[in-house]
């Protein structure tokens, strides 16, 4: 098992500073988006057929 990660990445801390950056309307359209993308998860449902081979 690998060790859990005590200190952040360069690139993850750049994007984490970016993202205070953003306007609360930002923030609320982002977290809007990705509501609306959980909901379209929850609801899908995986439909599989079984593969037959006719030969």
């Amino acid at each position: 098992m690998e060790k859990p990660k005590q200190e952040l990445d360069s690139v993850e801390l750049e994007r984490l500073k970016a993202n205070l950056k953003l306007s609360y309307k930002e923030r609320f359209e982002m977290l809007t988006r990705l509501y609306k993308i959980q909901q379209t998860m929850d609801r899908a449902s995986i439909v599989h057929k079984p593969f037959i081979n006719n030969k």
